[in-house]
């Protein structure tokens, strides 16, 4: 259904319903983890950049970390390589690294700022080599095959310390932070990192309002495929050891977690694939997807 079809009476219900949302939400920050099919099917990505530069000019403070998975699986197979994951995250050789680097940093990153600058929006595009925003070390994985035991998944970080100064400035202007997953060592090394990761992090310095992780799934869900619209971290933890959560679900529910446990009000796992989603999380009773609970 397309709102040109909504009666003048139900479009005037929408917008009163949406403005109580507005007032709880003005200056606060909202930190959008934006993948999955929402990035790639062209009336998600309209939606998308209309949803983000609503929220900017209704008064919050909008802070987009995005990844970038396809593209970079097309531009390693034109190179006749094959993408490789550990526990959800992507092992990264240099040569892979060069090519996350130019997928995410120009590529996806140009792109996503475009999209928001054609809805109306003033978007500026960061990775986090820019202004040291996002210091990281090399990463080593649990080897849960032999206890004590690590993985070596060559240059993906984990994150030692974001300098939030750069986005403060952008937010203050009016612009809206496109941030592109990659970290920078002491020694000026590019680490690739997990975008929910980052959000995570990103929102945790910031003491965000909302994180929002959207995703192609309708959210979490339990072993019968029934979607869970809240769930603490006690169930979490049973899901992941009986195997429910698994894959790339893992560093979602990770970030989402700690972000939950460590100052950011309310984290959710949404679906990308509904249009207008992140309006209809934010600024409606409908909600879209899984609210993670504190505790």
């Amino acid at each position: 259904m397309s709102i040109d079809s909504l009666s003048p009476d139900l479009k005037a219900g929408i917008l009163a319903e949406a403005l109580p949302y507005i007032r709880k939400f003005h200056r606060k920050t909202i930190v959008i983890k934006y993948g999955g099919n929402a990035m790639t099917d062209e009336r998600l990505k309209q939606c998308f950049a209309r949803d983000v530069v609503l929220l900017k000019l209704v008064g919050m403070n909008v802070v987009v970390v995005h990844g970038g998975g396809p593209q970079i699986e097309e531009l390693l197979a034109r190179i006749g390589k094959k993408g490789e994951f550990v526990q959800g995250m992507r092992v990264t050789d240099a040569e892979t690294m060069a090519v996350v680097e130019m997928v995410l940093g120009g590529q996806v990153n140009k792109d996503v700022v475009n999209l928001i600058n054609q809805a109306g929006g003033k978007a500026v595009g960061l990775t986090g080599k820019d202004g040291n925003l996002i210091r990281a070390r090399k990463l080593l994985l649990p080897n849960r095959e032999n206890p004590g035991g690590q993985i070596d998944v060559g240059q993906v970080g984990d994150i030692t310390a974001i300098d939030p100064s750069v986005i403060g400035l952008l937010d203050s202007g009016d612009f809206i932070p496109v941030i592109a997953p990659i970290g920078v060592g002491r020694e000026g090394e590019t680490y690739n990192i997990n975008a929910d990761v980052v959000a995570g992090k990103i929102a945790e310095i910031l003491r965000a309002e909302k994180l929002v992780l959207l995703t192609n799934t309708p959210g979490v869900l339990d072993k019968s495929g029934a979607l869970l619209t809240g769930i603490t971290p006690r169930e979490i933890d049973t899901m992941v050891e009986d195997g429910t959560l698994s894959g790339g679900m893992l560093p979602k529910i990770s970030a989402a977690l700690d972000a939950a446990r460590n100052g950011v009000k309310s984290v959710h796992i949404i679906d990308g694939r509904v249009e207008h989603a992140l309006l209809l999380e934010i600024l409606t009773d409908h909600g879209v997807g899984t609210m993670i609970k504190s505790r």
